[in-house]
């Protein structure tokens, strides 16, 4: 059965709440098997700043859950919930931002989750919804008012320029708000407040994490922000700056040279943690000359191809990074062991940061990428930070708030991030570090996990796996700071390896004994800082 009911209201929703009622006494039935009977339109009151303009309710079976638009996935077993699906507008503004609801039918945990987007998607796609109904949490999410993962009609207006209510939708007010709606509909639902609330995350769910620390720092209890975008202005950026380097040389590697010189940088540098297991532990002690492939033959798609001193020359400046004519850093580079291909293919630049440049920071839709000039790459970079760090950079390392409030951030990274650079997340804890007194501070409240050979959100499940949210919930309920992070990573053969995350600033080395796949053979050393 699907029960719908939709309400339109200014401000606050004027119906009395019809809440879940147990079909059972509390003397037969505990909070963990209770059956609640209804699910109808609870009274919401708007956000600041914001009017609401319809709630409905619906009973959702459950069963198994598909992902909507470009993303996709499943995720079964899912038990029946009821969906409270609440439409915000902020007046003025002719936004119309979804925050949808889920509560599970039986089995509340007690536990509330909010859930971030990707790409330019600021919410769940109904996967991680159904995930976490099926563990127990009531969960929410936000559209923001915006499209798909790779939509961006609504950067723009009419007149060309800049939509900044929908923009700061999707930076920052977004997901406070769905926090906001989602904890008064579970309070109306169940008749009684979440224990505990936690964020979770990646990439651009990651940066949207780290937003609601810096700026909503009462939200939540815990946050799990992983790859996080943070820096947003700066590296949506750089992350052309294999498609400019290519085109100002001229020279266009294939993917299979690309792969060449990525497998011959970790063979090089896998030793470099006391063994060789087939995985670089540390990036950035990696000096790799990519000039030493200069004549090796590669053979692509039955051709035999030869590496030239362009291609090296190409490469070399991928991994260094954007830099200005005259030599100065302006961002790090792809990281060693990350799949060059992904975005060097010649005329086809990843679609986010190609959009990001178009739309927001040249606003010429038309815009040829591929005429970008090394001077006027370094404009684009100047000005995109210029203009929108301060929307949505989302680096503040001043999260004084959030670590008074009790608050605690976790966060891990794979270090062969193909999309963002490692060093950006690295480079955000040594400044929340100055800020907030030193690493043994910082670590009281925000700890960091690098995964070595990970790539980007690759440790959900497409190229390896690791239980952030227990992490999390251990340190949150009962004061366990997770010194390490258990994981399963994917070494340059494909084989499965386990690995003990170590929390930043500490690496892993060989113990030089024992299996190289088990964690026990390694442990976590601090080794000099970059």
């Amino acid at each position: 059965m699907r029960r719908l009911l939709t309400v339109l209201a200014a401000g606050v929703v004027p119906l009395a709440a019809a809440v879940y009622l147990p079909t059972a006494s509390a003397e037969t039935q505990d909070a963990s098997t209770s059956t609640y009977a209804a699910c109808a339109v609870p009274s919401v009151k708007a956000p600041a700043g914001t009017r609401v303009e319809s709630v409905s309710a619906a009973r959702q079976e459950g069963g198994t859950i598909t992902g909507t638009g470009v993303l996709q996935g499943t995720v079964t077993g899912v038990p029946a919930f009821c969906e409270v699906t609440v439409t915000l507008t902020h007046p003025g503004s002719g936004d119309h931002a979804k925050v949808r609801t889920w509560l599970p039918e039986t089995g509340w945990n007690g536990r509330f989750q909010g859930l971030g987007g990707s790409a330019y998607l600021a919410g769940d796609n109904n996967v991680g919804l159904g995930t976490a109904v099926k563990n127990g949490y009531a969960a929410v999410t936000t559209d923001a008012g915006v499209g798909d993962v790779v939509d961006t009609s609504w950067a723009l207006n009419s007149q060309g320029q800049v939509n900044t209510a929908l923009l700061k939708n999707f930076a920052s007010r977004s997901q406070h708000e769905a926090a906001v709606v989602g904890k008064e509909v579970v309070d109306a639902v169940y008749g009684e407040h979440p224990a505990y609330s936690y964020f979770t995350g990646c990439s651009t769910g990651g940066r949207q994490g780290y937003m609601e620390a810096q700026r909503y720092p009462d939200d939540y209890d815990g946050v799990l922000a992983e790859a996080p975008a943070v820096n947003w202005d700066e590296f949506e950026v750089a992350t052309l700056w294999p498609q400019v380097v290519m085109s100002n040389e001229k020279t266009y590697p294939t993917g299979c040279e690309f792969a060449a010189f990525t497998k011959a940088a970790v063979k090089a540098c896998d030793p470099l943690d006391g063994v060789k297991d087939g995985l670089v532990n540390d990036p950035n002690r990696c000096d790799f000359d990519p000039r030493t492939l200069i004549g090796t033959k590669v053979v692509c798609d039955g051709k035999e191809l030869t590496v030239t001193a362009a291609d090296a020359a190409v490469v070399r400046k991928v991994w260094d990074g954007p830099r200005t004519t005259s030599g100065k850093k302006l961002w790090p580079g792809v990281p060693v062991g990350a799949d060059l291909s992904a975005l060097s293919t010649p005329g086809s630049p990843f679609p986010v940061p190609a959009a990001w440049v178009r739309l927001w920071v040249a606003k010429d839709p038309s815009l040829d990428l591929s005429t970008i000039t090394y001077d006027r790459f370094t404009q684009l970079f100047k000005q995109s930070h210029a203009e929108y760090d301060k929307v949505i950079g989302t680096d503040d390392p001043d999260l004084t708030a959030f670590r008074d409030s009790g608050g605690k951030l976790l966060t891990w990274h794979g270090q062969a991030d193909e999309f963002i650079p490692t060093q950006g997340t690295v480079q955000y804890r040594k400044q929340v570090e100055q800020e907030m007194g030193g690493t043994k501070k910082t670590d009281a409240f925000y700890r960091l996990f690098l995964a070595p050979g990970t790539n980007h959100c690759g440790l959900n499940g497409q190229d390896g796996s690791a239980d952030g949210l227990a992490a999390l919930t251990a340190w949150v309920e009962h004061g366990k700071a997770p010194k390490t992070l258990p994981a399963t990573l994917i070494n340059d053969e494909g084989k499965q390896v386990t690995r003990d995350l170590c929390s930043y600033p500490q690496a892993l080395r060989y113990t030089g004994r024992g299996d190289t796949t088990a964690a026990s053979s390694f442990r976590c050393v601090t080794p000099n800082r970059h």
